[in-house]
């Protein structure tokens, strides 16, 4: 296993991070489709990705109706202090009019019920879920940095935030000596590159880390699917479309997945995450497991090692258009570095990255 610090913390965390959203769920087709895992699959595959030597692993109080996190709580006897612990808050909890969002009275109300559940006295990454258009994140950073003093919280981190939403918090808790966040956990895949417009800049420019969720597009990286209409009945993607994404781009980037695959004897979904892991501002990928073989699979990953034509390849076949104001700063970068100067700045102002 590798691992890389999260954040600007001084802690490590392992590059794959074990995605416990398959753990427990309700009786439904979202709960079936993303998972449903009973206490003994849950045990068993925590302790192969413990083994494995991943030592993070991220959860919500939504997953599985609580379930997830009650699972996890059950799983983690005896072995609590191996693992960087992550829960989130935010959705909705319940019928309540206040069981919803990142006001205190919620946020005091849902970290309390994530402990119990999780048989812990302290969450090591506490995130918000999602951005709350109604409570100013002002009140939420105050929150947090209470449960922080308290010794309830580690560290605090953010979900599905857009670039000015993560660095005005990060402004605001400096401006204020409040905790502030250390991570974002965002949505990043081959079919799904639109972090690297904005937020990706504000994250290396923060030194904050990047946690990605659905590095496979739910599943339709795994190469089970193409413009054929293969499929896998049993895959999240095969009921549920999420994430959206340009379909014919995503069957073309499938194509090369599986050429580039060929090449390195590994499956379309290793080379798609072996890409993720090869991107600089990335620390850890989410890994979500519905069976072992599943995990043993991913974890080969970590053996490829793409040479400079295949991401060159990659790259092409995902690229996004270039984007304002990028497309025209990377100009203006471009021009104001002499010939021979070895600019140092981040590589997304020389238009490196698509803009």
């Amino acid at each position: 296993m590798r691992y890389a610090q999260l954040g600007r913390t001084g802690t490590f965390v392992s590059r794959f991070c074990l995605g416990a959203m398959t753990f427990g769920g309700a009786d439904n087709p979202a709960g079936n489709a993303i998972g449903r895992l009973a206490q003994s699959e849950t045990d068993a595959i925590v302790g192969q990705a413990l083994d494995a030597g991943i030592n993070f692993i991220d959860t919500a109080d939504v997953y599985g109706g609580g379930g997830s996190e009650t699972l996890l709580g059950e799983t983690l006897k005896g072995r609590r202090h191996d693992v960087v612990l992550a829960t989130k808050f935010s959705a909705r909890t319940g019928a309540g009019v206040n069981q919803v969002g990142q006001s205190r009275l919620h946020l005091m109300d849902a970290l309390e019920q994530s402990l119990t559940r999780l048989q812990t006295d302290h969450i090591d990454l506490y995130q918000i879920h999602n951005f709350d258009p109604l409570t100013p994140i002002e009140l939420t950073l105050r929150a947090l940095d209470d449960v922080v003093r308290q010794g309830k919280v580690r560290y605090i981190g953010c979900s599905n935030l857009a670039a000015w939403q993560l660095t005005k918090a990060l402004g605001i808790s400096e401006r204020e000596r409040l905790a502030s966040f250390v991570s974002i956990q965002s949505y990043y895949s081959l079919a799904g590159r639109d972090v690297e417009a904005e937020l990706i800049p504000a994250v290396e420019d923060a030194g904050i880390g990047l946690l990605c969720w659905s590095p496979l597009a739910g599943g339709l990286l795994s190469g089970k699917f193409d413009r054929n209409g293969a499929t896998d009945a049993n895959s999240r993607r095969a009921k549920i479309q999420f994430p959206p994404v340009d379909e014919a781009q995503t069957f073309d980037i499938i194509d090369v997945l599986k050429t580039i695959g060929a090449k390195h004897e590994g499956s379309p979904a290793q080379i798609g995450l072996a890409w993720l892991l090869s991107r600089p501002a990335v620390t850890s990928v989410l890994v979500g497991i519905k069976r072992p073989e599943q995990l043993t699979d991913n974890l080969k990953a970590f053996e490829i090692v793409l040479a400079d034509d295949d991401l060159a390849r990659l790259d092409e076949v995902s690229r996004f258009p270039a984007r304002y104001p990028g497309w025209i700063q990377s100009y203006n970068a471009k021009g104001r570095v002499p010939q021979g100067y070895g600019f140092e700045g981040p590589s997304w102002a020389l238009g490196e990255r698509p803009a």
